[in-house]
Protein backbone atom coordinates (compact mmCIF):
# COMPACT_ATOMS: atom_id res chain seq x y z
CA UNK A 1 0.00 0.00 0.00
CA UNK A 2 2.74 2.49 0.86
CA UNK A 3 5.90 3.22 -1.26
CA UNK A 4 8.81 1.46 -0.34
CA UNK A 5 12.11 3.66 -0.41
CA UNK A 6 15.73 2.60 0.35
CA UNK A 7 18.06 5.63 0.87
CA UNK A 8 20.90 2.96 -0.75
CA UNK A 9 18.90 3.19 -4.26
CA UNK A 10 20.59 5.68 -6.64
CA UNK A 11 17.36 7.08 -7.41
CA UNK A 12 16.46 7.52 -3.63
CA UNK A 13 16.59 11.26 -3.52
CA UNK A 14 14.46 11.96 -6.93
CA UNK A 15 11.87 9.04 -5.68
CA UNK A 16 12.12 10.86 -2.18
CA UNK A 17 11.46 14.22 -4.33
CA UNK A 18 8.54 12.89 -6.60
CA UNK A 19 6.66 11.18 -2.73
CA UNK A 20 6.98 14.64 -1.54
CA UNK A 21 6.00 16.91 -4.45
CA UNK A 22 2.37 18.90 -4.16
CA UNK A 23 1.58 22.23 -5.64
CA UNK A 24 -0.24 24.73 -3.88
CA UNK A 25 -1.93 26.80 -6.18
CA UNK A 26 -5.17 26.74 -7.04
CA UNK A 27 -7.46 26.10 -10.35
CA UNK A 28 -7.96 29.02 -12.78
CA UNK A 29 -11.60 28.20 -12.25
CA UNK A 30 -11.24 28.68 -8.14
CA UNK A 31 -9.21 31.97 -8.66
CA UNK A 32 -11.38 33.19 -10.86
CA UNK A 33 -14.56 32.33 -8.96
CA UNK A 34 -12.90 33.83 -5.94
CA UNK A 35 -11.80 36.90 -7.52
CA UNK A 36 -15.64 37.53 -8.27
CA UNK A 37 -16.64 36.72 -4.73
CA UNK A 38 -13.98 39.50 -3.34
CA UNK A 39 -14.98 42.27 -6.19
CA UNK A 40 -18.62 41.34 -5.36
CA UNK A 41 -18.18 42.09 -1.66
CA UNK A 42 -16.04 45.21 -1.86
CA UNK A 43 -18.84 46.70 -4.48
CA UNK A 44 -21.47 45.52 -2.37
CA UNK A 45 -20.48 44.53 1.18
CA UNK A 46 -23.44 43.52 2.77
CA UNK A 47 -25.89 42.81 0.30
CA UNK A 48 -23.26 40.35 -1.40
CA UNK A 49 -22.36 39.04 1.91
CA UNK A 50 -26.09 37.68 2.24
CA UNK A 51 -26.64 36.39 -1.71
CA UNK A 52 -23.42 34.21 -0.94
CA UNK A 53 -24.26 33.31 2.45
CA UNK A 54 -27.63 32.24 1.23
CA UNK A 55 -26.55 30.64 -2.07
CA UNK A 56 -23.16 28.61 -0.23
CA UNK A 57 -24.44 27.92 2.87
CA UNK A 58 -28.77 27.01 2.29
CA UNK A 59 -29.85 30.04 4.52
CA UNK A 60 -32.22 32.67 4.42
CA UNK A 61 -30.94 35.37 5.68
CA UNK A 62 -32.32 38.58 4.88
CA UNK A 63 -30.43 41.29 6.79
CA UNK A 64 -26.82 41.21 8.03
CA UNK A 65 -28.12 41.40 11.66
CA UNK A 66 -28.81 37.96 11.46
CA UNK A 67 -25.04 37.16 10.60
CA UNK A 68 -23.91 38.18 13.55
CA UNK A 69 -24.32 35.45 16.90
CA UNK A 70 -25.04 37.34 20.30
CA UNK A 71 -22.07 37.08 22.79
CA UNK A 72 -23.94 35.57 25.40
CA UNK A 73 -24.63 32.21 23.49
CA UNK A 74 -20.75 31.58 23.20
CA UNK A 75 -20.95 31.34 27.26
CA UNK A 76 -24.18 29.09 26.58
CA UNK A 77 -22.45 26.42 24.27
CA UNK A 78 -20.20 26.24 26.80
CA UNK A 79 -22.64 25.48 29.29
CA UNK A 80 -24.20 23.03 27.37
CA UNK A 81 -21.38 20.95 26.90
CA UNK A 82 -21.29 17.56 28.65
CA UNK A 83 -19.28 18.25 32.05
CA UNK A 84 -16.18 15.62 30.34
CA UNK A 85 -16.27 18.35 27.42
CA UNK A 86 -16.31 21.07 29.54
CA UNK A 87 -13.30 19.52 31.53
CA UNK A 88 -11.65 18.94 28.23
CA UNK A 89 -11.84 21.93 26.77
CA UNK A 90 -10.97 23.93 29.34
CA UNK A 91 -7.97 21.89 30.28
CA UNK A 92 -6.92 22.41 26.47
CA UNK A 93 -7.61 26.03 26.79
CA UNK A 94 -5.59 26.30 30.18
CA UNK A 95 -2.78 24.12 28.92
CA UNK A 96 -2.35 26.45 25.65
CA UNK A 97 -2.45 29.69 27.15
CA UNK A 98 0.48 28.55 29.98
CA UNK A 99 2.76 27.54 26.84
CA UNK A 100 2.28 30.88 25.13
CA UNK A 101 2.43 33.13 28.09
CA UNK A 102 6.33 31.77 27.84
CA UNK A 103 6.01 33.08 24.32
CA UNK A 104 5.65 37.24 25.04
CA UNK A 105 7.88 40.00 23.90
CA UNK A 106 8.51 43.05 25.58
CA UNK A 107 9.58 46.36 24.37
CA UNK A 108 13.49 46.67 25.00
CA UNK A 109 15.83 49.90 24.34
CA UNK A 110 19.38 50.74 25.24
CA UNK A 111 21.22 54.05 25.68
CA UNK A 112 24.88 54.82 24.34
CA UNK A 113 27.84 56.31 26.10
CA UNK A 114 26.97 59.53 24.19
CA UNK A 115 22.65 59.52 24.91
CA UNK A 116 21.66 58.09 21.90
CA UNK A 117 19.12 55.65 22.45
CA UNK A 118 18.30 52.87 20.39
CA UNK A 119 15.29 49.73 20.85
CA UNK A 120 12.06 47.99 19.35
CA UNK A 121 8.67 49.16 21.05
CA UNK A 122 6.05 46.00 20.45
CA UNK A 123 2.83 46.12 20.15
CA UNK A 124 -0.13 44.11 19.46
CA UNK A 125 -2.25 44.01 16.54
CA UNK A 126 -5.62 45.45 16.89
CA UNK A 127 -7.79 43.57 15.16
CA UNK A 128 -7.68 39.89 13.78
CA UNK A 129 -10.05 37.99 11.82
CA UNK A 130 -10.22 33.94 12.52
CA UNK A 131 -11.54 31.82 9.94
CA UNK A 132 -13.00 28.54 11.55
CA UNK A 133 -14.21 25.86 9.25
CA UNK A 134 -18.32 24.41 9.36
CA UNK A 135 -20.26 22.08 8.05
CA UNK A 136 -18.43 18.38 7.95
CA UNK A 137 -15.23 19.98 9.14
CA UNK A 138 -15.63 21.41 12.76
CA UNK A 139 -12.44 22.14 14.73
CA UNK A 140 -12.82 23.84 18.56
CA UNK A 141 -9.06 22.72 18.59
CA UNK A 142 -8.37 24.89 15.61
CA UNK A 143 -10.16 28.00 17.56
CA UNK A 144 -8.23 27.41 21.33
CA UNK A 145 -5.01 27.34 19.12
CA UNK A 146 -5.65 30.91 16.84
CA UNK A 147 -7.56 32.37 19.12
CA UNK A 148 -5.45 32.18 22.54
CA UNK A 149 -2.42 33.55 21.33
CA UNK A 150 -4.20 36.23 20.04
CA UNK A 151 -5.43 37.07 23.33
CA UNK A 152 -2.29 36.42 25.15
CA UNK A 153 -0.42 38.61 22.25
CA UNK A 154 -3.13 41.55 23.70
CA UNK A 155 -5.01 42.13 20.35
CA UNK A 156 -8.01 44.26 21.38
CA UNK A 157 -10.26 42.48 18.87
CA UNK A 158 -10.60 39.35 17.91
CA UNK A 159 -13.33 38.37 15.28
CA UNK A 160 -14.19 35.29 14.23
CA UNK A 161 -16.10 34.04 11.07
CA UNK A 162 -17.59 30.30 10.45
CA UNK A 163 -19.87 28.86 7.95
CA UNK A 164 -22.91 27.57 9.33
CA UNK A 165 -24.67 25.39 6.43
CA UNK A 166 -28.82 24.71 7.08
CA UNK A 167 -28.50 27.28 10.04
CA UNK A 168 -26.59 24.47 11.76
CA UNK A 169 -24.10 25.98 14.37
CA UNK A 170 -21.43 23.32 16.22
CA UNK A 171 -21.87 23.95 19.45
CA UNK A 172 -18.18 22.92 20.55
CA UNK A 173 -16.58 25.31 18.32
CA UNK A 174 -19.02 28.39 19.67
CA UNK A 175 -18.08 27.12 23.46
CA UNK A 176 -13.92 26.83 21.96
CA UNK A 177 -15.03 30.37 21.23
CA UNK A 178 -16.20 31.55 24.09
CA UNK A 179 -12.79 30.22 25.91
CA UNK A 180 -10.50 31.47 23.90
CA UNK A 181 -11.72 34.75 24.34
CA UNK A 182 -13.02 35.59 21.32
CA UNK A 183 -15.27 39.19 20.77
CA UNK A 184 -17.70 38.80 17.91
CA UNK A 185 -18.75 35.70 15.49
CA UNK A 186 -20.58 36.05 12.27
CA UNK A 187 -21.37 33.15 10.60
CA UNK A 188 -20.39 33.54 7.35
CA UNK A 189 -17.74 31.64 5.26
CA UNK A 190 -15.94 30.68 2.45
CA UNK A 191 -14.11 33.18 0.22
CA UNK A 192 -16.90 35.90 1.01
CA UNK A 193 -15.80 35.84 4.24
CA UNK A 194 -12.40 36.55 3.57
CA UNK A 195 -13.06 39.26 1.49
CA UNK A 196 -15.43 40.87 4.57
CA UNK A 197 -12.58 40.75 6.72
CA UNK A 198 -10.23 41.98 4.16
CA UNK A 199 -12.39 44.96 2.43
CA UNK A 200 -15.00 45.45 5.51
CA UNK A 201 -18.71 45.66 4.91
CA UNK A 202 -21.55 47.46 6.91
CA UNK A 203 -21.53 45.03 9.31
CA UNK A 204 -17.80 43.18 9.81
CA UNK A 205 -15.04 45.55 10.37
CA UNK A 206 -11.83 45.14 8.44
CA UNK A 207 -8.93 43.14 10.53
CA UNK A 208 -5.69 43.64 10.16
CA UNK A 209 -4.85 40.14 10.00
CA UNK A 210 -6.77 36.31 8.78
CA UNK A 211 -6.02 33.69 10.53
CA UNK A 212 -7.21 30.31 10.14
CA UNK A 213 -7.87 27.21 8.15
CA UNK A 214 -10.65 26.44 5.53
CA UNK A 215 -10.54 24.68 1.97
CA UNK A 216 -9.04 25.65 -0.85
CA UNK A 217 -11.44 28.46 -1.86
CA UNK A 218 -10.37 30.07 1.62
CA UNK A 219 -6.93 29.45 0.68
CA UNK A 220 -7.13 30.90 -2.53
CA UNK A 221 -8.50 34.14 -0.78
CA UNK A 222 -6.10 34.73 1.67
CA UNK A 223 -3.21 34.46 -0.71
CA UNK A 224 -5.13 36.91 -3.16
CA UNK A 225 -5.80 39.41 0.05
CA UNK A 226 -2.67 38.84 1.28
CA UNK A 227 -0.69 42.44 1.60
CA UNK A 228 -4.07 44.00 1.93
CA UNK A 229 -4.16 42.00 5.27
CA UNK A 230 -1.55 39.72 7.01
CA UNK A 231 -2.37 36.20 6.63
CA UNK A 232 -0.78 33.22 8.83
CA UNK A 233 0.25 30.98 5.95
CA UNK A 234 -0.98 29.08 2.99
CA UNK A 235 -1.17 25.55 4.38
CA UNK A 236 -1.01 22.25 2.42
CA UNK A 237 -2.04 19.11 3.17
CA UNK A 238 -1.55 17.97 7.11
CA UNK A 239 1.93 15.68 6.96
CA UNK A 240 3.54 13.06 9.87
CA UNK A 241 7.02 11.97 9.70
CA UNK A 242 7.61 9.38 12.06
CA UNK A 243 11.56 8.12 13.01
CA UNK A 244 11.65 4.52 14.49
CA UNK A 245 14.64 2.46 16.07
CA UNK A 246 12.61 -0.69 16.12
CA UNK A 247 11.84 -0.94 19.43
CA UNK A 248 8.32 0.95 19.16
CA UNK A 249 5.14 -1.20 19.17
CA UNK A 250 4.04 -1.36 15.72
CA UNK A 251 0.54 -0.69 15.72
CA UNK A 252 1.08 2.37 17.79
CA UNK A 253 3.34 3.59 14.78
CA UNK A 254 0.10 2.32 12.21
CA UNK A 255 -2.16 4.43 14.48
CA UNK A 256 0.02 7.36 14.40
CA UNK A 257 0.02 7.24 10.62
CA UNK A 258 -3.13 7.06 11.04
CA UNK A 259 -4.29 10.37 12.28
CA UNK A 260 -3.07 12.30 9.55
CA UNK A 261 -3.86 10.56 6.67
CA UNK A 262 -7.77 10.81 8.02
CA UNK A 263 -7.18 14.26 7.42
CA UNK A 264 -8.11 13.99 3.82
CA UNK A 265 -6.66 11.76 0.48
CA UNK A 266 -4.06 14.72 0.23
CA UNK A 267 -2.23 13.78 3.60
CA UNK A 268 0.93 12.72 3.91
CA UNK A 269 2.40 9.78 6.46
CA UNK A 270 6.09 8.57 6.05
CA UNK A 271 7.67 5.93 8.70
CA UNK A 272 11.77 6.18 8.47
CA UNK A 273 13.70 3.33 10.34
CA UNK A 274 17.09 1.83 9.66
CA UNK A 275 15.55 -2.14 10.95
CA UNK A 276 13.47 -3.13 7.41
CA UNK A 277 11.73 -6.28 9.90
CA UNK A 278 10.40 -3.41 11.90
CA UNK A 279 9.28 -1.71 8.94
CA UNK A 280 7.30 -4.92 7.51
CA UNK A 281 5.78 -5.43 11.23
CA UNK A 282 4.45 -1.74 10.82
CA UNK A 283 2.88 -2.43 7.29
CA UNK A 284 1.32 -5.53 8.56
CA UNK A 285 0.29 -3.41 11.65
CA UNK A 286 -1.31 -0.99 9.10
CA UNK A 287 -2.90 -4.11 6.63
CA UNK A 288 -4.47 -5.00 10.20
CA UNK A 289 -5.94 -2.22 11.52
CA UNK A 290 -6.86 -0.07 8.67
CA UNK A 291 -10.35 -2.24 8.15
CA UNK A 292 -11.28 -1.33 11.66
CA UNK A 293 -11.06 2.59 10.96
CA UNK A 294 -14.03 4.37 10.01
CA UNK A 295 -12.02 6.83 7.87
CA UNK A 296 -10.72 4.10 6.21
CA UNK A 297 -11.21 4.87 2.59
CA UNK A 298 -9.57 8.43 3.23
CA UNK A 299 -7.25 7.30 5.04
CA UNK A 300 -6.20 4.10 2.44
CA UNK A 301 -6.01 6.80 -0.91
CA UNK A 302 -3.87 9.33 1.32
CA UNK A 303 -1.75 6.11 2.34
CA UNK A 304 -1.48 5.01 -1.37
CA UNK A 305 -0.93 8.24 -3.43
CA UNK A 306 1.15 9.67 -0.87
CA UNK A 307 2.57 7.46 1.82
CA UNK A 308 5.91 5.86 2.05
CA UNK A 309 8.20 3.53 4.56
CA UNK A 310 11.50 4.53 3.75
CA UNK A 311 14.66 2.15 4.89
CA UNK A 312 17.83 4.29 6.00
CA UNK A 313 21.23 3.00 6.61
CA UNK A 314 21.50 4.48 10.43
CA UNK A 315 19.97 6.98 12.47
CA UNK A 316 22.45 9.68 11.10
CA UNK A 317 21.37 9.48 7.15
CA UNK A 318 17.42 9.42 9.15
CA UNK A 319 18.04 13.11 10.71
CA UNK A 320 19.33 13.73 7.30
CA UNK A 321 15.93 12.46 5.47
CA UNK A 322 13.94 14.60 8.40
CA UNK A 323 15.96 17.50 7.18
CA UNK A 324 15.39 17.04 3.60
CA UNK A 325 10.84 16.11 4.16
CA UNK A 326 10.79 19.29 6.92
CA UNK A 327 7.95 17.52 8.14
CA UNK A 328 5.33 19.51 9.63
CA UNK A 329 5.27 16.85 12.48
CA UNK A 330 7.72 14.59 13.20
CA UNK A 331 8.20 11.62 15.83
CA UNK A 332 10.90 10.85 17.69
CA UNK A 333 10.21 7.24 18.48
CA UNK A 334 13.55 6.45 19.77
CA UNK A 335 15.35 5.43 22.84
CA UNK A 336 17.03 9.09 23.99
CA UNK A 337 15.17 11.72 22.01
CA UNK A 338 16.70 14.46 23.12
CA UNK A 339 20.52 13.56 21.46
CA UNK A 340 18.61 13.95 18.20
CA UNK A 341 17.71 17.01 18.63
CA UNK A 342 20.72 18.54 17.52
CA UNK A 343 20.94 17.06 14.61
CA UNK A 344 17.27 17.91 13.69
CA UNK A 345 17.38 21.64 11.92
CA UNK A 346 13.48 21.45 9.95
CA UNK A 347 10.46 20.21 11.50
CA UNK A 348 7.59 22.33 12.38
CA UNK A 349 6.73 20.20 15.84
CA UNK A 350 8.92 17.74 17.28
CA UNK A 351 7.49 14.72 19.56
CA UNK A 352 9.79 13.29 21.46
CA UNK A 353 9.71 9.69 22.73
CA UNK A 354 7.54 6.36 22.57
CA UNK A 355 4.73 7.74 24.43
CA UNK A 356 4.22 11.03 22.71
CA UNK A 357 1.40 10.96 20.02
CA UNK A 358 1.09 13.48 17.59
CA UNK A 359 -2.68 13.67 18.67
CA UNK A 360 -2.13 15.32 21.84
CA UNK A 361 -0.09 18.40 20.16
CA UNK A 362 -2.71 18.85 18.00
CA UNK A 363 -5.85 18.89 21.24
CA UNK A 364 -3.62 19.99 24.41
CA UNK A 365 0.14 19.48 24.72
CA UNK A 366 -0.29 23.06 24.61
CA UNK A 367 2.34 24.01 21.54
CA UNK A 368 0.11 25.36 18.83
CA UNK A 369 -0.89 23.42 16.07
CA UNK A 370 -0.72 25.41 13.03
CA UNK A 371 2.59 24.50 11.71
CA UNK A 372 4.68 25.01 8.32
CA UNK A 373 3.48 22.47 5.62
CA UNK A 374 5.23 21.48 2.40
CA UNK A 375 8.42 21.68 3.72
CA UNK A 376 8.20 25.17 4.25
CA UNK A 377 9.47 24.39 7.98
CA UNK A 378 12.75 24.97 6.27
CA UNK A 379 12.17 28.43 7.27
CA UNK A 380 8.91 29.02 9.19
CA UNK A 381 7.49 27.96 12.33
CA UNK A 382 4.60 27.59 14.34
CA UNK A 383 2.09 30.52 14.91
CA UNK A 384 2.66 31.67 18.09
CA UNK A 385 2.04 35.22 20.23
CA UNK A 386 4.69 36.55 17.88
CA UNK A 387 2.66 36.58 14.99
CA UNK A 388 0.13 38.48 16.87
CA UNK A 389 2.30 41.44 17.64
CA UNK A 390 4.38 44.01 15.21
CA UNK A 391 7.39 46.17 16.50
CA UNK A 392 8.48 49.35 15.89
CA UNK A 393 12.52 50.50 16.02
CA UNK A 394 12.93 53.30 18.34
CA UNK A 395 15.89 55.30 17.41
CA UNK A 396 16.53 58.41 19.01
CA UNK A 397 19.75 60.50 18.91
CA UNK A 398 21.45 63.00 21.68
CA UNK A 399 22.96 66.36 20.31
CA UNK A 400 26.47 64.51 20.00
CA UNK A 401 25.26 60.90 18.25
CA UNK A 402 23.65 63.20 15.61
CA UNK A 403 27.18 64.55 15.05
CA UNK A 404 28.90 61.34 14.60
CA UNK A 405 26.05 59.35 12.77
CA UNK A 406 25.69 62.51 10.86
CA UNK A 407 29.27 62.12 9.22
CA UNK A 408 28.71 58.17 8.72
CA UNK A 409 25.61 58.29 7.30
CA UNK A 410 26.47 62.05 4.98
CA UNK A 411 29.30 59.60 3.49
CA UNK A 412 27.61 56.73 2.58
CA UNK A 413 24.95 58.55 0.85
CA UNK A 414 27.34 60.38 -0.95
CA UNK A 415 28.41 56.83 -2.00
CA UNK A 416 24.99 56.19 -3.26
CA UNK A 417 24.38 59.47 -5.23
CA UNK A 418 21.75 60.83 -2.45
CA UNK A 419 22.52 64.09 -2.09
CA UNK A 420 19.38 64.85 -0.05
CA UNK A 421 20.20 62.06 2.34
CA UNK A 422 23.74 63.40 2.85
CA UNK A 423 22.30 67.29 3.41
CA UNK A 424 19.75 65.93 5.72
CA UNK A 425 22.01 63.91 8.23
CA UNK A 426 25.07 66.64 7.89
CA UNK A 427 22.63 69.53 9.10
CA UNK A 428 22.35 68.34 12.53
CA UNK A 429 26.39 67.81 12.73
CA UNK A 430 27.61 70.18 15.34
CA UNK A 431 29.67 73.37 14.07
CA UNK A 432 27.86 72.87 10.74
Amino acid sequence: MMQLLNSSASNFWSSLDALLAWEASSEDRIETTVKKIIADIRREGDSALIAFTNQFDRREVSSAIELEVPHHRLQSAFDGLPADGQRALSTAAARIRSYHERQTQGSWSYVEADGTMLGQQVTPLDRVGLYVPGGKAAYPSSVLMNAIPAKVAGVKELIMVVPTPDDVMNEWVLAAAYLGGVDRVFTVGGAQAVAALAYGTETIPTVDKIVGPGNIYVATAKRIVYGVVGIDMIAGPSEILVVSDGLTNPDWLAMDLFSQAEHDEDAQSILVTWDAAHAAEVQASIERLLPLQPRQEIIRTALTNRGGIIIVRDAEEAAKVVNYVAPEHLELSVAEPQTWLPMIRHAGAIFMGRYTAEAVGDYCAGPNHVLPTARTARFSSPLGVYDFQKRSSLIYCSQEGASQLGEIAGTLADAEGLSAHAASARYRIIGK
